[in-house]
């Protein structure tokens, strides 16, 4: 059976208990809200029809007007009397312009036009002449004119020769406003809504989105009936839309109607508001409550709470995290033998410690000592050697050079491990070309006797000079160097030193052909005392050289190895290191 604590019934009853209150309030305020957000709905779509109403009153008002004052000019009427079609299509180009509209049409007195004028392209004579034909016969002065996909509201005006007493009928000029892309984001933008200008069940245009104006196309239920003004809910795009659709010209075969959509879903968006409101207020009084049970169940809690913290300390290294033991109950025992756990892993830990250091330095004595034993064996020879009265002076020479090669040997030895040993150490930079010290170590390794057969190439280009630590570097570029023609064949070794300068440093790669650095070395090639099938080797060279270029700011790396050679790539910086120097 599973224990629940005391803290956690308690957690657990406020949390129920603020959930349902939570989901009841949620669900009375949710639908008392959609309601009355329906109604706005309704209301604001009627008013956006009613504003459009007196917006398209307006300007049919100021069409009217405009063509009146046009029909009135003398120049007009001249130009319509000459009933040439050519000169009076040229002619009324500068009138058009003057009134502005996107469609200008005049024709003569039996409906054939004359010249045509539109801001858009598609809508042609033979749909102006149809258009004006019906209008004549019905005797309107205003209709709706559609082809090409264009849609007007045309307004049309009778060109008199003289006195409109005189009914003398010169011509006929129309004028007319498009329905388009403009026109319907300045409704939308009226209506704080979507809307769509449909001729029958063709959509002109519309703000809506191309899916939704598809399904919008589908849908009869917003066409207009006789007589209302109906308002319905439909699904566009996964969004939901409430929406009418008043008739803007006489009923016929193809109305012209106007819809206006809006979102429901943006609508009530405050309500998801309200939502994450109610949960948050719900959550407070979680938090609250479980605050105050905190309060009254942490002095049960609180040295059980220290334990645990204790535990996570330990898990980070802290062997020194206070405890609090109080009492004589189970957790009081509990902590008193966790202390005791804890001081003694330490113990473990620090002993393990002292056996590892103990065990390096073990390994660095018997390096050391192996490495120094060969040298010390030679001078000591060949000492005795020269204790001898019955050597000749060349054969003294030649012993000479060999205790001095030896004392040599030991001299580089001793000064690995100094270098090694230190810390990072101030810098002597001066300014110079690396290229310079890259061809004096080259020349060094060069003339010894069994790196003869080794060809040693050295590239270079762009910038290379900078601040560096020449003695140094030297240093760290003949052990690479030195390391290269030792992995490379004796007869046939190649090693291609390549230094290029950008970017404020310069990259030294060393290539050498020879078999690869071994898998098992492969990962620790920079640290101490590492050294695989070198007679001789300490395993200080690489560690020395990581040294050196850190103490440059810059960094070392194995670029490449394999079976055909290994790349190392040195990076250095060329700006001055700013280093106290030792004193």
């Amino acid at each position: 059976m599973v224990k629940i604590r005391l803290r956690t019934k308690f957690l657990l009853s406020l949390i129920f208990t603020t959930t349902v209150l939570t989901c009841t309030v949620l669900f009375i305020v949710q639908n008392y809200l959609r309601m009355q957000a329906r109604r706005e709905i309704y209301e604001a779509l009627h008013n956006s029809v009613v504003t459009f109403q007196q917006f398209e009153l307006q300007r049919r008002k100021g069409l009217a007007e405009s063509a009146g004052l046009l029909a009135n000019l003398p120049n007009l009427r001249a130009l319509m009397t000459t009933r040439d079609a050519p000169t009076i299509q040229d002619a009324s180009t500068d009138l058009w312009q003057l009134v502005g509209s996107d469609l200008f049409v005049l024709a003569d007195p039996t409906g054939k036009v004359m010249a045509l004028h539109t801001a858009a392209a598609g809508y042609d004579r033979v749909a102006a002449e149809t258009s004006l034909s019906q209008m004549m016969q019905k005797d309107r002065n205003r209709e709706w004119w559609y082809g090409g996909n264009h849609l007007y509201e045309v307004f049309l005006q009778p060109i008199y020769f003289g006195s409109p007493r005189n009914n003398t009928v010169l011509g006929v000029l129309a004028l007319g406003f498009e329905v388009d892309r403009h026109l319907a984001e300045v409704v939308a933008r009226m209506a704080s809504s979507q809307v769509a200008f449909r001729y029958g069940n063709d959509i002109v245009v519309s703000t809506l989105l191309p899916k939704q104006q598809q399904e919008l196309a589908g849908h009869q239920s917003l066409m207009p009936r006789q007589g209302s003004l109906n308002s319905e809910e439909i699904q566009l795009g996964g969004e939901v839309f409430l929406g009418t659709s008043p008739e803007l010209a006489p009923s016929g075969s193809r109305p012209v109607t106007l819809t206006v959509l809006k979102s429901y879903d943006a609508a009530t968006l405050f309500l998801r508001n309200l939502n994450r409101l109610l949960v948050g207020v719900g959550l407070v009084a979680i938090l609250v409550g479980g605050w105050l049970i905190f309060l009254i169940s942490h002095t049960f809690t609180r040295p059980l709470s220290k334990l645990v913290a204790g535990v996570y300390a330990l898990e980070k290294g802290d062997f020194a995290f206070p405890l609090m033991i109080r009492g004589s109950d189970e957790v009081a025992e509990l902590t008193s033998a966790f202390d005791r756990m804890r001081r003694t892993l330490h113990k473990s830990q620090q002993d393990l410690l002292q056996a590892e250091r103990l065990a390096t330095i073990g390994r660095m004595a018997s390096t050391v000592s192996h490495d120094l034993r060969h040298p010390l064996t030679t001078i000591l020879a060949y000492a005795e050697f020269q204790s001898e009265s019955d050597l000749e002076d060349d054969q003294r020479k030649s012993l000479y050079a060999e205790i001095r090669s030896s004392v040599n040997e030991m001299a580089e030895l001793i000064s690995s491990l100094l270098e090694f040993s230190k810390s990072q150490e101030a810098l002597h930079p001066v300014y110079g070309d690396v290229v310079e010290i890259l061809q004096r170590t080259l020349t060094s390794v060069q003339l010894r006797p069994e790196f003869k057969g080794i060809q040693i190439t050295l590239v270079h280009e762009g910038s290379t000079q900078g601040w560096f630590d020449f003695k140094k570097l030297d240093r760290a570029f003949h052990n690479l160097l030195q390391n290269a023609c030792e992995a490379a064949p004796a007869e046939s070794g190649s090693v291609q030193i390549i230094a290029r300068g950008m970017n404020n440093h310069v990259d030294i790669s060393v290539t050498d052909n020879g078999p690869g650095i071994p898998d098992s070395i492969r990962a620790d090639v920079f640290q101490p005392f590492v050294t695989c099938g070198k007679e001789g080797g300490t395993g200080l060279g690489l560690a020395v050289v990581q040294k050196i270029v850190r103490d440059h700011d810059g960094d070392i790396k194995v670029e490449a190895t394999g079976r055909d050679g290994t790349t190392f790539k040195v990076s250095l910086p060329t700006a001055p290191l700013i280093r106290p120097s030792d004193s």
